[in-house]
């Protein structure tokens, strides 16, 4: 449906808001009707046939939880359950928000919001609720981050992203190895209202159990042996900011129940000390283990995970959104190539074809290390499909879906091996060169017993 010919009910106790609603839509929309009193709801929507309710989230009274956008929302599915209910919020608020997405909201916006933006979320509502095709915007506010995709799948990321960015709240990244987790913690960091304070990434599933508590909690002088000076953990360190545990599905259920208690209790320890320290950070969590796995198997406790996961992103495989590989080359294209001293190489089209037809096992990252090497490689400005070679370790595990499992472990095995000894023992950055994180490299030693 057209927003031309949509009729809007806006319901907020702020007259301001009121009138700004109204004279934004009033060339936007066919009709635009604002109510003071959530009371009048019922009687409002019985005389009146609307299209969307753009419904505040909080009033003057106390009704129930004491969140009348809640209650609200209920009564006007219950009247009008084809009735669409966007809802108005403050920062403060998004946990309810999400809340009520769950319940039946079909959006929600954040005050103090942009009007275009407004707009073009209601157009798209609208477009989606009729069948049409949604307005796109084919250029996204996070290319220059490194998030790249025209995709449907990425869009709808891009669409969470915009809303949950500038909030608070705790952020839980899901995807398989090298879809870009560590890269979308960066984005939604600079993108919030913490940006200007320290970001601070923490490969927890890499953490030994003596180590994980020193290093996100701290310790003071004599704690232990080695302890000879004080130290800050990684929670104080990004005290105003973001704090970013990768790899979050792989900690013991000891680890577990220490980072539920900072959480809940917004403070910590540091080792060989009895007095806490007050913390305020950010939390956005990342893993490539499925949490329905970890939580079925009993490997991951569920109300550590409700604390984490206030809204979940799913990245998706870049096999699965294969119109994204193009314009995810071109970019590490530039990028290399002003690098690398070529600023005008480019793709040949046999070149674009090769790409289009790999599956990608290692995703973005693979896809980055590729045209990495292809840029150096490259004789002249054109990039031939000769210059693209895929990874050994992505190859391999292309092949066991030809081969067998035993010559799969042997190549495998054969692979690791090659690639270590390439990097004189250096596992980071021999885990690096196969595409995989140090974590995934020290479970496969561990698998071929090196």
């Amino acid at each position: 449906m057209d927003l031309k010919k949509a009729s809007i009910l806006v319901v907020d106790d702020d007259p301001d808001i009121l009138t700004t609603m109204q004279l934004l839509f009033k060339t936007e929309a066919a009709c635009v009707v604002t109510e003071q009193h959530p009371g009048n709801i019922p009687s409002v929507i019985s005389k009146q046939q609307f299209d969307v309710v753009l419904l505040d989230m909080n009033f003057t009274a106390s009704v129930n939880t004491g969140n009348e956008g809640l209650y609200w929302l209920s009564r006007i599915r219950e009247l009008r359950p084809e009735l669409s209910v966007v809802l108005i919020t403050a920062y403060a608020d998004i946990d309810l928000a999400i809340r009520a997405l769950k319940e039946g909201a079909s959006d929600f916006i954040i005050k103090p919001w942009k009007n275009q933006q407004l707009v073009t979320s209601l157009k798209t509502l609208l477009a989606r609720k009729s069948g049409a095709q949604a307005p796109q915007n084919r250029t996204s506010a996070w290319d220059d981050k490194g998030i790249i995709g025209n995709s449907a799948a990425m869009l709808a990321v891009f669409k969470k992203l915009e809303k949950v960015a500038p909030t608070d709240a705790n952020i839980l990244i899901l995807g398989e190895n090298g879809t870009g987790k560590d890269v979308l913690a960066r984005a939604i960091h600079h993108a919030s209202l913490r940006s200007a304070a320290a970001f601070v990434k923490v490969d927890v599933g890499a953490l030994t159990e003596s180590l994980f508590e020193s290093e996100l909690f701290g310790y003071k002088k004599g704690a232990f042996t080695d302890a000879r000076e004080d130290r800050t953990g990684r929670f104080e360190t990004a005290h105003g900011g973001t704090l970013f545990l990768d790899e979050i599905g792989n900690i013991a259920l000891q680890q577990q129940a220490k980072l539920l208690s900072a959480l809940q209790n917004r403070q910590i320890t540091p080792l060989g000390s009895n007095v806490p320290v007050a913390v305020d950070i950010r939390l956005i969590c990342a893993t490539n283990v499925p949490f329905s796995e970890l939580v079925n198997e009993q490997r991951f406790r569920k109300d550590l995970l409700y604390r984490i996961n206030t809204v979940e992103l799913v990245i998706p495989p870049l096999r699965e959104r294969t119109e994204d590989i193009e314009p995810l080359a071109a970019y590490y294209l530039s990028l290399y190539g002003n690098k690398y001293f070529k600023p005008d190489i480019r793709l040949s089209h046999s070149a674009k074809t090769k790409l289009n037809r790999y599956t990608f096992p290692g995703n973005v990252r693979e896809l980055q290390y590729i045209m990495e090497r292809a840029v150096i490689m490259a004789d002249g400005t054109v990039i031939e499909p000769a210059d693209l070679l895929f990874s050994s370790m992505e190859n391999a595990l292309q092949s066991s879906e030809k081969g067998t499992e035993t010559n799969l472990n042997k190549l495998e095995k054969q692979t690791i091996l090659r690639v270590i000894e390439k990097n004189n023992g250096n596992i980071t950055r021999a885990a690096k060169e196969l595409g995989i994180t140090r974590t995934a490299l020290y479970r496969k030693l561990g698998k071929h017993d090196i």
